[in-house]
């Protein structure tokens, strides 16, 4: 599933939220995924519209207040994502409403814990559906797969 957000991230202009889901199911079936793969994006994809537009009704957080996590979110995230989350919204880069997002559908990705790429993924499309502003450095850190870089 996630082999295919990266393609549909690099690869589709705009978040795909409003796509014909058929059409969509064709243009990623010609690149070369398999039908449990298109599925579960698609699928996942559309509860992350969803979520979208439940988090627009809670408004912004209000200054000094911060994010209990529950023991399952924390058995199900892990320390470095939710640690991850938090440098984001230290940095100014995911809002309240955008972490909340963020974390439901990491929960929805059936993954105990998620993994630290996974999750940048999912920031990721929480981002670009959202149609945010992302600092370069920020989204430097989000498209890194932890190879080597060559310095220049």
């Amino acid at each position: 599933m996630f082999d295919v957000l990266v393609y549909l991230y690099e690869n589709w202009g705009a978040f795909p939220a409003g796509a014909d889901a058929d059409a969509l199911t064709r243009r990623l079936l010609d690149a070369g995924f398999d039908d449990d793969q298109i599925s579960a994006a698609i699928g996942w994809l559309q509860g992350l519209a969803r979520s979208a537009e439940a988090a627009a009704a809670l408004g912004t957080a209000s200054a000094g207040s911060f994010r209990v996590y529950a023991d399952f979110e924390i058995d199900r995230l892990g320390a470095a994502a939710i640690d991850f989350l938090a440098f984001l919204e230290r940095a100014g880069q995911l809002s309240a409403a955008q972490r909340e997002i963020v974390i439901e559908r990491a929960l929805a990705s059936g993954e105990a814990p998620i993994a630290l790429d996974r999750l940048k993924v999912i920031v990721l499309m929480v981002l670009w559906c959202q149609q945010a502003e992302v600092d370069v450095l920020v989204l430097e850190e989000l498209l890194d797969d932890g190879e080597d870089r060559l310095v220049h």
